[in-house]
């Protein structure tokens, strides 16, 4: 036992200094490495527990997971670092569809088609559907295996490189981020429609609308879970009324009023301003379309504060094949459900709204808002961005405009709101176990206040929200549209590359079993893990769909709207605008992930451009006993939760 004891003090303290962010510097990467593989390989072969190099100190890797207690991932005396673990199965459901289902539908269908007319909107909804539905398919089968806070950075960070995992946390932070200042800019657009002034605007929407949903997210999760249950059943219920609206003056006008309001027209035509020719048109539309389709894999950011059940905050579940059937079926459900239905439910509700909308308005409807860049400027007297809100006033029927102004509106305060509680969990996430001078001023954001509610991200979070009160200048020519085309083209720049990266990691995974199959089929405790095991004792929780076919095509799709897609706008001509949207964030994310690379390593010369190691079976296993112990501990006490009190607005005190 004392040598047990000192063996974990040696693991802790050299492992201290090679930490992910405060490691020193005159270690190389190669030579910490070195370290951490002897190391691993002498801890192998002893009875005791052994740790990974991506393991806080106070975390211990058991070697047989099925018989090791449970520990929680930060002391008692670090509670103001831990979350409450509130959210339901239900909860989880309704972030991803408040995420998924905001206002992509009600504006940027009209601008897709003004620019491509209507075949454009309903190929570019029907293809980013199809791929949001393949990105989920290889995310969602490890998120059924591992449902762990910050999936998103672990599983990149453990298959592929563990410094483009950083990245792709910072990344995903910025989508949220940049996206919270879009959908409240949107917001801000459909209040036009009642001509309010730019004074209320401004301080209505870009600083009442932000401290409100501040306020609101830091009295708890069980709060916040409340409004996205009452917040996702009025989406649901709002989009189902404009639906019916638009069918009611589609039809029952024509039927009962003899009044054509159909706007027939050419299928493939294409803004001449924008793009030279209906191939660019459709192209630039996967552009747009991709911000629709972004908050899909939110399962996986709210993993965070899910509900762990009694049973698996102190025994590690069995694999048993009598308990496969009734506790791994119940556990994951929730996930595979999400993975495989709700970017289709999604896409079918996208793709009715906007057949809708192609027959009630026509592709040239001077009206309808305009890429930004394009070289004709628009003659449109409208006050909204919204097809669906143009289609409504040209029925002249007396309050319908207005009612689906108010189903947008709060369509983009639910969407808001989700953003900002998704980019304040993906910071806290990267900050919490930052500790050191170094890194104090980093470690400020991954403390909590009393309601366990990271507050100081959450305020971090809405950095972007200054880029909306450029519209209110008054010598500005700027307008909603402009900002808002910037904001949401760099928010799903940024989304797609952590698309990406999840593919690739989910491809490293998948060869990586496929590779060391037989030995994990003989390890008892890594029955979980094996995905191509097709006998009685098969324990693999779920296996998606059209594997390994899709996981290839979910890849090269990405990036075809990265590479292809999104640079498809500066074909007819360069814009500043569309380069800026278009490739600002991907030459943010190279230079960030070569930053990391560069300091972790200690210099550009030491730098190791070798991806993860999947290829050594014991290093493999550190892995998975690695994933396996973060899925099986706890991260809050509810017992040690302190009482609230109104400081918790800042947390500081």
């Amino acid at each position: 036992m004392g040598s047990s004891r000192n063996d974990d003090t040696e693991m802790r303290e050299i492992f201290q200094q090679v930490d992910w962010l405060s490691n020193d510097s005159r270690l190389t990467r190669d030579e910490q490495k070195t370290i951490q593989s002897r190391l691993s390989m002498e801890q192998l072969h002893s009875s005791s527990s052994r740790s990974s190099r991506r393991v806080p100190e106070n975390v211990v890797i058991a070697n047989e997971p099925s018989n090791a207690p449970v520990l929680d991932s930060i002391s008692t005396e670090d509670q103001d670092r831990t979350v409450n673990r509130k959210l339901r199965g239900l909860h989880i459901f309704m972030i991803t569809i408040s995420g998924i289902l905001g206002i992509g539908l009600y504006v940027r269908s009209g601008l897709i088609l003004r620019l491509g007319g209507p075949a454009a909107v309903l190929i570019s909804f029907t293809v980013l559907g199809l791929l949001a539905w393949l990105v989920m398919q290889c995310l969602g089968e490890i998120l059924t295996i591992w449902p762990i806070s910050g999936a998103l950075i672990e599983f990149v960070g453990t298959f592929v490189d563990e410094d483009l995992g950083t990245t792709v946390g910072v990344l995903y932070w910025l989508s949220y981020s940049i996206n919270f200042a879009a959908i409240i800019l949107a917001a801000a657009g459909e209040v036009s429609f009642w001509n309010p002034g730019k004074a209320i605007q401004g301080t209505i929407m870009f600083f009442v609308v932000p401290s409100f949903l501040i306020i609101l997210n830091s009295f708890g999760v069980q709060i916040y879970g409340l409004t996205e249950i009452i917040g996702g059943s009025l989406k649901l219920i709002g989009v189902l009324v404009v639906i019916i609206v638009m069918i009611v003056i589609n039809l029952v006008l024509v039927i009962i009023l003899v009044q054509s309001t159909t706007k027939y027209g050419p299928m493939f035509p294409h803004d001449p301003a924008v793009a030279n020719s209906w191939v660019a048109a459709l192209f630039i539309s996967f552009s747009i379309a991709a911000f629709a389709y972004v908050g899909v894999e939110i399962t996986a950011a709210a993993a965070l504060e899910a509900r762990i059940d009694d049973q698996s905050r102190n025994t590690a579940p069995s694999y048993e094949p009598s308990e496969r059937s009734k506790n791994v079926a119940n556990r994951r459900v929730s996930v595979r459900f999400s993975s495989t239905w709700t970017a289709f439910i999604v896409w079918i509700i996208y793709f009715v709204g906007g057949l809708l909308l192609t027959l009630n308005l026509s592709w040239d409807d001077d009206r309808l808002p305009q890429v930004s860049g394009s070289t004709t400027q628009s003659n449109s007297t409208s006050n909204t961005d919204s097809g669906f809100v143009l289609s409504a006033y040209s029925s002249n029927i007396p309050g319908l405009a207005d009612l689906v102004t108010v189903i947008t509106f709060i369509t983009a305060l639910t969407s808001a709101n989700t953003n900002l509680y998704v980019a304040s969990r993906t910071l806290f996430g990267l900050t919490r176990k930052l500790d050191g001078s170094r890194w104090k001023w980093l470690a400020f954001f991954g403390r909590t206040n009393s309601y366990q509610v990271p507050v100081r991200a959450m305020f971090l979070s809405c950095f972007f929200i200054w880029v909306p009160f450029l519209y209110l200048s008054p010598s500005s020519s700027t307008t909603i549209t402009d900002l808002l085309d910037i904001l949401s083209q760099m928010g799903s720049v940024c989304c797609i590359i952590v698309w990406s990266c999840e593919c690739g990691a989910y491809i490293r995974f998948y060869n990586c079993m496929y590779l060391h199959r037989n030995e994990l089929q003989e390890k008892p405790q890594y029955r979980h893990v094996c995905r191509f095991r097709r006998d009685e004792l098969d324990a693999y929780p779920w296996r998606s769909h059209g594997q390994p076919l899709t996981m290839y095509v979910a890849l090269a799709g990405c990036l075809f709207v990265l590479f292809v897609a999104d640079g498809a706008a500066l074909w007819a001509g360069f814009h500043y605008t569309s380069f800026i949207s278009g490739y600002l964030a991907l030459l943010v994310f190279l230079a960030l992930w070569l930053f990391i690379k560069i300091y972790r390593s200690g210099g550009w010369q030491f730098v190791s451009w070798k991806l993860e190691d999947l290829s050594n079976f014991n290093m493999v296993m550190q892995k998975i006993d690695r994933l396996d112990e973060i899925r099986h501990r706890a991260t809050t006490k509810e017992v040690d939760q302190r009482k609230p009190a109104w400081r918790n607005l800042w947390g500081i005190l």
